[in-house]
């Protein structure tokens, strides 16, 4: 397939449809991982054309929907502060902290700028000596090379009125916890294949062999997920559990060894508190000992933060695949992107906020339909 379009035939999808029911004998429970396959889905209704008895689970992998609420509210107190530009990507501006997010922070005259590229806040830095320059740091291992590539040419360069706010997470210690949990139903993974572009695939046959789960790389575009879900049924079908790249033509088995290389110079592994989820250990990125004075956690001493999730949320439910958006009591009322409880409704890559652009105006339901391999899934929002 040459052309955008080819991703998205539907005789093709139709052929994959068919190959995946007349696989199908009884029910799987399989999470995409990434928040972009989960948009993908809902988008195009792939969730709702497969066998009913196949159930995608949203897992928790949108980057701006898992940084902690403790993470927020830093970037918020650091922005509030004179003398600083805090710039961020701007999925993250509308994100609610304890009582407010960077838009209000932003409103009462605090200097915030939405920025394209970390390397941007560098030259922001460069351009501004005077003042200190804040870039907000979060995201998978996706996001992560650029920003450390940026950390390291601010210590290159000598610009030292430059910090990052870090909040990086890592995928496979999450697909570890989600397979531990005592509430867990996944029978097998889509691993996000942009991950996998950049990390490369060596960290998943470890998790295939200790949980005896299907893990399939996989894109984005429908075809990509019509095939990722075709070749994890049959797996499950036959009693297998392998590790299977079906995204080859943008995921090598090694990633990307110049990325990869420049993580490990910048980066530490570390304890990372997920939002929603809780603390997950060696989940995450910290700056590595060399470049600590360029952390802007240390700079500004904002480790103390204390913080107070809504109660009326449940957002770590959706993350964690324990309920849909909508069965969620806020959800479309109390909870809307422009007045969001929690981040799941307000990111680009929340399951949330896909539920709510693509399904909100559906006739709710909360029964899930009999069974039948035969049968498409019925609309269940």
């Amino acid at each position: 397939m040459k052309y955008l379009e080819e991703f998205g035939d539907p005789a093709l999808a139709g052929r994959l449809l068919e190959q995946i029911r007349a696989t199908t004998t009884r029910p799987w429970a399989i999470m995409e991982v990434c928040g972009g396959q989960t948009h993908s889905l809902i988008r195009h209704g792939i969730d709702q054309l497969l066998p009913a008895g196949v159930e995608m689970i949203h897992g928790p992998g949108c980057p701006v929907c898992v940084t902690p609420l403790e993470i927020i509210d830093r970037a918020l107190e650091i922005a509030s502060r004179p003398g600083v530009i805090f710039c961020s990507f701007g999925d993250m501006l509308r994100v609610p902290g304890s009582g407010r997010d960077l838009f209000q922070v932003k409103s009462t005259g605090a200097d915030v700028r939405v920025v394209y590229s970390p390397l941007d806040a560098l030259t922001i830095a460069r351009r501004n000596p005077e003042r200190e320059v804040v870039f907000f740091g979060i995201g998978f291992e996706t996001t992560a090379p650029a920003n450390a590539m940026t950390v390291y040419q601010a210590r290159r360069q000598g610009i030292r009125n430059f910090s990052l706010l870090v909040s990086h997470v890592l995928v496979p210690p999450a697909i570890a916890a989600i397979m531990e949990s005592p509430t867990c139903r996944v029978q097998a993974f889509l691993a996000a294949g942009h991950v996998c572009s950049v990390m490369g695939t060596g960290q998943y046959p470890d998790l295939v062999r200790r949980y005896r789960v299907p893990i399939v790389v996989t894109g984005f575009e429908p075809l990509d997920l019509l095939e990722g879900i075709r070749r994890t049924v049959a797996q499950l079908e036959a009693g297998r559990h392998e590790l299977d790249n079906a995204y080859p033509r943008a995921v090598p088995a090694e990633g990307n060894p110049a990325a990869v290389a420049m993580l490990r110079e910048v980066f530490a592994v570390t304890d990372r508190s997920w939002r929603g989820i809780g603390m997950i250990p060696a989940s995450g990125w910290r700056l590595a000992d060399a470049y600590q004075d360029l952390d802007a956690e240390l700079r500004f001493a904002v480790s103390d933060v204390h913080t107070a999730e809504s109660t009326e949320c449940r957002s770590g439910e959706v993350l964690q695949g324990l309920i849909k958006p909508h069965e969620c009591a806020a959800f479309g009322g109390r909870c809307t992107p422009r007045t969001p409880l929690g981040a799941t409704m307000v990111s680009a890559e929340g399951a949330c906020a896909a539920y709510y652009r693509y399904r909100r105006l559906s006739p709710p339901t909360t029964s899930r339909p009999a069974w039948d391999a035969t049968a498409p899934r019925t609309a269940h929002v």
